[in-house]
C-alpha cells in the first residue's frame, strides 16, 4: 500500500503538473518562433517559464506551507517538513520555442533527501507519465485509463536504440559530438529530442533502450529518473555513482552495463 503521504503528494505534483502544462500550452504565441527582434521569443519563453514555476510553488505552497522547493528558475527555499520539491517548469525550452512538441513540466518530490514521487507531463504528446517509489510506472494518454509502464527486454547493444543531448557549451558539445561518434557504429542508432524528462519517461515506456546525457541539473533528472527506475531501468551516472551532472544514465537492463563501460571508456563525463 502506497504512503498517504507520498499519496497526496502526488496528487499535488499531479494537479500542479497539469495546470502548468496547460498554462504552457495554451499561453504560447502562435508565431514565438518567428517574432521580429532577436531578443523578444527568447523573452517570451522565460516569462512562461517563470509564470510556469510561479504557478506550481504557489499551487504547491498554499496546501504544503512548510515545504522547501528547488526550481530551476530559481525557487530555492529549505523548508521544514523534510520534503522539497525539484522543479522544471519546461523542459525542452528550444523545442517549445520552435513549436516542437517534445518539451515538458517535471515535477519530483523528495522526502528527507530521496525521491518519492516524479511526475512527468508532455502536453502536445497528450501524455502523463507517474512514479511513486516502490509502486511501479503509470501513464495517461490517448489510451483508456491509467497504463503500467516497464522498459523492453534488453536487446543486444548493437541492437539498442539510445538517445542523448547536446550542451548549449560549444567546447562540451564538440567532445559530446566525438563520443556520439564512437557510440554510433555500436548502436543501432540515436536519437536526439531536446527533452530530458521526456528521454527518461521514453525508456521507461520502452520507446527507447537507453539515454545518457552530461550536464544535466537535479531538476532536470529528478522525476524522470525515479519513473525509469520504477519501469525497471537502471539509472546511474559514472560506474559506482549516482546520475550527476558529470554523466546520467538510463537503460534496460542488460543495456545499461555496457553502455555506461563504453561512456566510460570514451570519456563521456570530461570537461
Amino acid at each position: 500500500m502506497t504512503d498517504p503521504l507520498h499519496s497526496d503528494l502526488l496528487r499535488l505534483a499531479q494537479e500542479a503538473a497539469r495546470r502548468a502544462g496547460d498554462l504552457l500550452r495554451d499561453g504560447r504565441p502562435a508565431d514565438l518562433a518567428v517574432a521580429k527582434t532577436k531578443s523578444s521569443p527568447i523573452d517570451v519563453v522565460t516569462e512562461m517559464d517563470i509564470a510556469a514555476e510561479k504557478l506550481i510553488t504557489d499551487l504547491i505552497s498554499e496546501q504544503r506551507p512548510d515545504d522547501g522547493f528547488l526550481g530551476e528558475e530559481g525557487a530555492s527555499t529549505e523548508g521544514t517538513s523534510g520534503v522539497r520539491w525539484v522543479i522544471d517548469p519546461l523542459d525542452g525550452t528550444v523545442n517549445y520555442l520552435y513549436g516542437l512538441p517534445t518539451w515538458a513540466v517535471s515535477i519530483a518530490a523528495e522526502q528527507d533527501g530521496e525521491t518519492v514521487v516524479g511526475v512527468v507531463a508532455a502536453p502536445m504528446r497528450g501524455e502523463t507519465y507517474h512514479a511513486v517509489r516502490g509502486a511501479g510506472s503509470w501513464a495517461t494518454g490517448a489510451w483508456e485509463g491509467e497504463r503500467a509502464l516497464a522498459c523492453r527486454p534488453a536487446p543486444p547493444l548493437e541492437q539498442a536504440l539510445v538517445s542523448t543531448g547536446f550542451n548549449y557549451v560549444t567546447g562540451v558539445r564538440v567532445h559530446q559530438a566525438e563520443v556520439a561518434h564512437r557510440l554510433i557504429p555500436l548502436l543501432r542508432d540515436i536519437r536526439r529530442s531536446g527533452s530530458a524528462a521526456v528521454d527518461l519517461c521514453d525508456v521507461a515506456a520502452g520507446r527507447l533502450d537507453g539515454y545518457y546525457e552530461r550536464g544535466l541539473h537535479p531538476w532536470d533528472l529528478a522525476a524522470g529518473d525515479l519513473i525509469a527506475r520504477e519501469a525497471g531501468a537502471l539509472t546511474g551516472g559514472r560506474p559506482g555513482e549516482r546520475p550527476a551532472a558529470h554523466l546520467a544514465v538510463a537503460a534496460t537492463p542488460g543495456v545499461f552495463e555496457p553502455l555506461q563501460r563504453l561512456l566510460e571508456e570514451f570519456g563521456a563525463w570530461h570537461d
